[in-house]
């Protein structure tokens, strides 16, 4: 079995988000204002062989010409998938509803985790993920991620 069919067998969905993808991510307070706001172009790739079952690569931008540029891997360990980075470790999950769960602990920001959801309905090329950001066991605040597939793989 090739690192594809192990993913399949445990988060199917995953590979709905495979190929090229392009949006906003916008943070939000607990009040609603507006924090922050970036133009991200996410390649997300599933390797048939080596370490990683998943990789992403994400180029973000701001208005004011800030740029930065991430990339990570992610391993499937039982039923979950792993990753463990410079900036965050924790797991996701895929839920009965074709919906991708994470669970991430924000190791660049001290006390700080969230919880990820991320939709996408099979065969679409739209996506919407929603951050719920903790910090020190409280609501901090949260992140609207809308996104469009630009190619397909």
């Amino acid at each position: 079995m090739g690192n594809r069919a192990d993913l399949r067998a445990v988060m199917p969905a995953m590979l709905d988000h495979d190929g090229w993808w392009e949006g906003s991510y916008r943070d939000f307070d607990l009040d609603g204002k507006l924090l922050d706001e970036r133009h991200v172009k996410t390649h997300c790739e599933f390797p048939d062989t080596g370490e990683w079952h998943y990789l992403q690569h994400n180029w973000i931008s701001w208005a004011d010409g800030r740029e930065a540029l991430f990339e990570f891997g992610g391993k499937i360990e039982g039923e979950r998938m792993i990753w463990k980075t410079d900036r965050f470790s924790g797991y996701g999950w895929q839920t009965h509803e074709h919906t991708i769960m994470l669970k991430l602990d924000r190791l660049d920001v001290p006390g700080a985790c969230y919880v990820e959801m991320i939709n996408l309905v099979p065969g679409a090329d739209t996506r919407a993920r929603t951050w719920q950001w903790m910090k020190d066991d409280a609501p901090w605040k949260r992140t609207l991620c809308d996104e469009k597939r630009i190619t397909a793989l």
